[in-house]
């Protein structure tokens, strides 16, 4: 029986299998043959409390984290500019982040608006998730409590996420991935917050992975119409609909054969074929797709605890930007497509057409 991670209700229902994948949280040494450990990768939504969540508490490895894109970097400099414009941050006072395996710091930022980083211990006028932080904790009860807790009777929690309307408007089925635990809707994470005594009173969103959403709350706050806006929008795409799911499960299957076809295309026609961006939500895309080094000769990433490594579930090795031009590939496969911009003014020495979206989604 599946038991919800925050409300502890067992009304449900499977929206997403993915079946067996390889850890996305692990790269093996490209010395070692495999075949990798898989865990069960499915997707259940709440009836109760409209949680996305997995359904499965598989205990996956995990190594080094990669660079921070430029991308993540600059929306978070949007999303606190955007926050204290609208008037919902303190002028002064600490600040207490809680760290994210994916790396990246509110605390500088909100330092140029008069905030400090909190000594440890003290109530904190801004207590910050913004990092995408609270997703990877099993018991989402717990961990939204914990940084209820950390506040100043007056404090503001920020709570950043990669909206569910955003995976299921983009067909964005790799964002569901091991280790990532909870997948949140704005109507969701209004209710929760309340669950810990916590309004809602700000909701922004930005571009980045196709909707991310920086949402502020209080206690005995007041909402502002950005709140109801999003929420309302985010209820129209079905975030808290579990037949709203149906084409997220039809996409796997369309989005990993075109891959397959591609690669078998371009792989007939001899061009020189890599891949960009060792990401996370790459691995079950080129495991479902079954990818090799036959087709694809290899993935760059810009992160030097990824190089010498392989994509998981695959034989295709990680290699360093350097390598890549020096590869002169025909095609560059972008595996995360909000890095478009950066990798083409980053790698100038490769032809602005070579670089093609790999259709897995933002």
């Amino acid at each position: 029986m599946i038991v919800c991670r925050f409300c502890r209700s067992s009304d449900g229902a499977l929206v997403l299998d993915l079946g067996a994948q390889p850890s996305s949280e692990f790269f093996p040494p490209v010395t070692d043959p495999g075949p990798d450990a898989r865990f069960v990768l499915r997707l259940w939504l709440c009836a109760a409390c409209g949680l996305a969540q997995l359904a499965d508490d598989d205990v996956v490895p995990e190594d080094a984290l990669g660079d921070e894109p430029a991308a993540l970097t600059e929306q978070r400099r949007d999303a606190v500019e955007a926050l204290v414009k609208a008037g919902v941050l303190p002028a002064s006072g600490p600040v207490v982040e809680f760290p994210s395996p994916h790396g990246g710091t509110w605390v500088d930022l909100l330092a140029e608006h008069g905030l400090h980083s909190g000594t440890g211990g003290e109530p904190a006028a801004v207590v910050v998730d913004g990092c995408f932080g609270v997703m990877h904790e099993t018991d989402q009860r717990a961990a939204l409590q914990a940084r209820a807790d950390a506040l100043a009777p007056d404090g503001v929690l920020v709570v950043q996420y990669h909206s569910l309307a955003a995976i299921l408007a983009g067909s964005q089925w790799n964002a569901v991935r091991s280790g990532h635990y909870a997948y949140y809707s704005t109507p969701a994470m209004v209710d929760m917050l309340a669950a810990v005594g916590l309004t809602a009173t700000s909701a922004q969103r930005f571009d980045l992975y196709g909707g991310t959403v920086a949402v502020t709350a209080s206690r005995g706050g007041t909402a502002d119409p950005s709140v109801r806006e999003i929420c309302d929008a985010e209820r129209a795409v079905g975030v808290l609909r579990a037949d709203a799911f149906a084409d997220l499960q039809d996409s796997v299957r369309r989005t990993a054969d075109g891959l397959r076809d591609r690669l078998a295309q371009l792989a007939a026609q001899g061009r020189r074929v890599y891949g960009y961006s060792a990401a996370s939500r790459a691995v079950a895309l080129l495991s479902l797709a079954g990818a090799n080094a036959g087709v694809l000769a290899g993935v760059a990433d810009a992160s030097a605890s990824k190089q010498g490594k392989r994509m998981p579930g695959t034989d295709v090795p990680i290699v360093g930007t350097d390598a890549l031009v020096a590869a002169e590939p025909d095609v560059v496969l972008l595996f995360v497509s909000d890095l478009m911009d950066e990798v083409r003014r980053a790698l100038p020495q490769i032809p602005a057409a070579a670089w093609v979206d790999a259709g897995s989604g933002r």
